[in-house]
């Protein structure tokens, strides 16, 4: 009777066992694929390597799916750990965006070298219900010190639409940034001089700026402390003369036409929307162009001489054209838009020879809208030369060109009326006075002098130190 008794219970225990088998497999599946048991590292975003200024904050960003409950972090010096951070999250975020404050902690030494470490829990149940932490180790360099600044020498004078050039001395072991803001907009960045610690910038007073107002060098370390140094200037306001421009249909419906259909821009049927966009829209984006490309490729590395020549005229041409013209532009006696002229026009016969006045680098050569085909040479420290409207042309990017060579021929290419150049100066791609850089004068009481006079300065420097 037992015997029989046992074989009759034997199925039930086996369906017990199956039952109890599949409650595994399926509570298996469920930690394996329910968001409850996600097994994902939070994420952790900052930088590898952090200069820290210790009166800034340190942007961390945290993220999880699921959500972090907790996050810790730690500042790691050699003999002591500081606690920054140790939060726990009543409502987990998938996203946390933290400010790290370092406090009212006693001040650490410039130099001081650490670590920053970051551990980030999610609310996932894996891990015996622990979650998932991920942890981030960040190098952290102390740094307080702002950039040291002092002016070594500068020309006295600038007027609207000229040049001029400052030699600065400038120290920081973590240095990032290094540029010369002219009235509070156009930036111009610091080449290096001579030798270490010591830089160069050759600068321009764009004319649409109208109002002068301080022009300084600012500096910039990786721990983002800043310094300013105001340079002092004496200006002058550009007299402007005004031109009045009539323009026909037959311009339109030729010259217009041609260059925005070269530029791949859409020509409007109506011809003073035609003109407007020639004029207006594409005539910024070529200004955009020369200056993107002549920032992109001007010579940036150390320069110990400033060997320039004055420019020269197109040979046996007039002027037709000067620098800073507001140009008014008229059709059917209405006026319907305006530009400056920044350059010089010179015309003489046709398809005329062009000849470079100072060796340099071609950093452009290409068909540029209303300029035509055009060519920009580098002459260093940020000095370039524009030609435009070029017929022919007998050089490329890339080719360095030497005094008296012959670089193209004058031609009409682009928005203009009949055979001429457009010679354009420009100063890390903003348009300048040409006429200040025809002057021998000039050229050497404002800026030749001007280096002559830092280079001695850095010499003397350097004997004393």
């Amino acid at each position: 009777m037992y015997t029989n008794r046992y074989k009759k219970r034997a199925p039930i225990g086996k369906i017990l066992f199956v039952l109890l088998l599949l409650g595994i497999v399926a509570g298996g599946f469920y930690v394996k694929f329910s968001t409850d048991f996600e097994h994902k590292l939070p994420t952790i975003y900052s930088t590898k390597n952090i200069y820290w200024n210790t009166n800034n904050k340190i942007d961390i960003k945290l993220y999880d799916k699921s959500g972090i409950k907790s996050y810790n972090i730690v500042l790691q010096l050699d003999r002591e750990d500081i606690l920054l951070e140790n939060v726990i999250l009543t409502q987990p975020k998938q996203n946390i965006n933290l400010k790290i404050n370092y406090g009212s902690f006693v001040q650490i030494p410039d130099g001081t070298k650490g670590k920053l470490i970051i551990k980030a829990t999610d609310k996932s149940h894996w891990s015996f219900f622990k979650g998932n932490t991920a942890v981030a180790i960040i190098d952290i360099t102390i740094d307080n010190t702002k950039p040291k600044l002092s002016l070594v020498a500068n020309s006295k004078y600038i007027r609207q639409g000229g040049s001029a050039v400052a030699v600065i001395k400038l120290s920081d072991t973590n240095l990032k940034e290094k540029f010369l803001v002219f009235a509070g907009s156009e930036k111009f960045e610091l080449i290096p001089f001579v030798k270490g610690g010591y830089y160069i910038v050759l600068f321009a007073w764009p004319m649409g700026i109208n109002e002068f107002s301080t022009t300084y060098v600012e500096a910039s370390d990786k721990a983002n402390n800043k310094s300013k140094l105001k340079i002092p200037l004496f200006i002058n306001k550009k007299d402007i003369k005004i031109d009045k421009i009539k323009i026909s249909k037959k311009f339109i419906k030729n010259t217009s036409t041609d260059v925005l259909k070269k530029s791949n821009m859409s020509v409007p049927k109506n011809l003073e929307k035609r003109f407007k966009k020639q004029n207006e829209l594409l005539r910024a984006e070529n200004i955009r162009t020369i200056k993107q490309q002549t920032k992109k490729h001007m010579d940036k590395n150390l320069i110990d001489s400033f060997d320039i020549k004055p420019f020269k005229r197109l040979d046996k041409s007039i002027k037709t054209a000067n620098f800073a013209q507001r140009r008014h532009y008229y059709f059917q006696d209405k006026k319907i838009s305006e530009a400056w002229h920044l350059g010089l026009d010179w015309a003489s016969v046709r398809n005329a020879p062009i000849i470079v006045s100072n060796k340099g680098k071609v950093i452009f050569d290409d068909y540029l809208g209303i300029y035509g085909n055009s060519i920009i040479i580098d002459h260093k420290l940020g000095l370039s030369s524009l030609y435009s409207h070029t017929n022919k042309q007998f050089v490329k990017a890339g080719d360095t060109v030497s005094i008296n060579q012959k670089l193209a021929e004058t031609g009409a290419t682009g928005a203009v009326l009949g055979d001429h150049l457009h010679f354009g100066i420009l100063m890390q791609g903003v348009e300048a006075d040409p006429n200040e850089w025809l002057d021998k004068k000039w050229l050497e009481q404002n800026i030749l002098n001007t280096i002559q006079i830092a280079k001695e300065t850095i010499k003397d420097e350097t004997k004393n130190n």
